[in-house]
């Protein structure tokens, strides 16, 4: 269920008018639950099993850890739920980078449980209900869930909240990443007068035009990313359409995260910021304060700091940066170009970080600091070709045709080069205006949410799945 569709439109309406006819926070909770459950099992019924499985897993050790009368059976239950839960993203995110060959199996219609398991899909949002029940665990392993020690919920209540938990519709398929810690608390009675429908529609408005608009309309020209479309430009080309997937992928993801605040705004709940004009960023180690913050903030807590982070010596640190940024890179996705994604961010860090204390860095010379935002920009976008190209060779033959093509500059004045100019534009001009958010008469920014939500109306794109949903 895409969240620009008109049937999501009328579930979210429907699970709204009823989540606010009731004045109990139990029969709250339950609503969104079944709602929740409906959202998550409406492309694929059979998957549930899959998400309920992780569930009960997760609700039962999280609730061993929190009433086992010693540290060591503690940490059994935190060590036990935490594996499984990797089990199971590794099998069914991982799984084909070892079967290379679904054509050698018996079936291709499965006719056992076996084989239905060997062939499932990737079920949607695996990675981040896998995370959030990583992050409930560590939680009340180290006690930092503090709401569970002043409740101390029965097995029951904290069955029902472990499930509300992962499965909140509008951040269950790609996030923002919660923190247990941040989210149990907000369990509670919502009213409907305490709704701040104007932050909710300034929300809702722009994260809609930056993946209905934007996003949309860009994607319809970066296909010529794909091999062999690509083969038939020429350098300038290639490079534009790069620029355009940069645009593309930002406007996707941030109008997603922007998309399910909103919403869950409107229900009464806060989901952490994700995006801080990530393209503003003067280095790499800055790019990822500002990019996916959620994502970022969870990899250097729950990993990067057990690591031993930068308390370890130098070469440790580098070491460090390259393992958490190589998983970064695969638990975006089961290919090894998301691998190599991750170890060309690991590299950038690595290779920065003895300059960050030097003038090159922090001098805040305008000229200076334009170069340094420039810089980091071009080695994000070219970044994002493992992304687009999941193939490595196909990607190597785009860097390759990228640096080397026979013809210079930008061959015309095509109209996929205009469009994918116009609509880059409004990116950089959003990243732009933002330095000035301040200033903005009052008027200009109601002038600019309504000249959004009128290209939202009059100029959307061809709706397409968005982006992260594949991880």
């Amino acid at each position: 269920m895409n969240y620009t569709d008109s049937i999501f439109i009328l579930f979210f309406s429907i699970t709204f008018v009823a989540y606010y006819l009731v004045h109990k926070a139990q029969l709250q909770l339950l609503i969104l639950v079944i709602a929740s459950l409906f959202f998550y099992a409406w492309q694929s019924p059979p998957l549930l099993a899959i998400f309920l499985c992780s569930w009960f897993v997760t609700s039962l050790s999280s609730y061993g850890v929190l009433v086992a009368n010693s540290p060591s059976r503690a940490k059994v239950f935190a060590a036990g739920g935490v594996i499984i839960n990797l089990l199971l993203l590794g099998f069914f995110k991982y799984k084909f980078l070892v079967i290379q060959n679904l054509s050698a199996l018996p079936h291709q219609d499965p006719q056992t449980l076996g084989e239905w398991l060997i062939l499932a899909p990737l079920p949607i949002g695996i990675s981040f209900y896998t995370f959030h029940g990583i992050s409930l665990l560590i939680d009340i392993y180290r006690g930092n869930a503090a709401i569970f020690a002043e409740r101390r919920p029965n097995l029951n209540q904290h069955l029902k909240e472990t499930l509300l938990y992962l499965v909140f519709f509008p951040q269950l398929i790609a996030g923002p990443i919660i923190k247990a810690r941040d989210f149990y608390p907000q369990v509670a009675l919502k009213r409907y007068q305490d709704i701040d429908f104007p932050g909710c529609f300034r929300i809702l408005v722009l994260g809609y035009f930056l993946k209905s608009v934007i996003a949309d309309n860009i994607s319809e020209q970066t296909y010529w990313i794909a091999y062999p479309y690509f083969l038939w430009k020429s350098s300038g080309d290639l490079l534009l359409l790069l620029y355009g997937y940069s645009a593309q992928i930002f406007a996707d993801f941030a109008g997603y995260s922007l998309i399910a605040i909103g919403l869950a705004k409107l229900l009464g709940y806060k989901l952490p910021d994700n995006f801080n004009f990530p393209y503003l960023s003067s280095s790499i180690s800055e790019f990822w304060r500002r990019w996916h913050i959620s994502l970022s903030s969870w990899l250097r807590e729950y990993l990067y700091i057990p690591l031993g982070g930068n308390q370890k010596g130098i070469a440790r640190t580098y070491v460090n940066l390259i393992i958490v940024m190589l998983l970064g890179g695969l638990w975006h996705g089961a290919a090894w170009s998301f691998a190599i994604w991750g170890l060309w961010h690991g590299m950038g860090l690595v290779l920065e970080r003895p300059w960050l204390d030097t003038p090159v860095f922090t001098s805040t010379n305008p000229v200076l600091k334009g170069a340094r935002i420039f810089a980091v920009f071009n080695f994000v976008t070219i970044g994002w070709l493992f992304f687009k190209l999941q193939d490595f060779s196909q990607a190597w033959i785009y860097l390759t045709a990228l640096l080397h093509s026979n013809a210079g500059g930008i061959t015309a004045i095509s109209k996929v080069n205009v469009i994918l100019i116009f609509y880059s534009v409004f990116i950089f001009a959003y990243h732009v205006l933002n330095q000035y958010k301040n200033v903005l008469p009052g008027a200009m920014k109601d002038f600019l949410y309504g000249a959004m939500l009128f290209l939202i109306v009059t100029n959307p794109g061809p709706s397409a799945p968005f982006i992260y949903f594949q991880f």
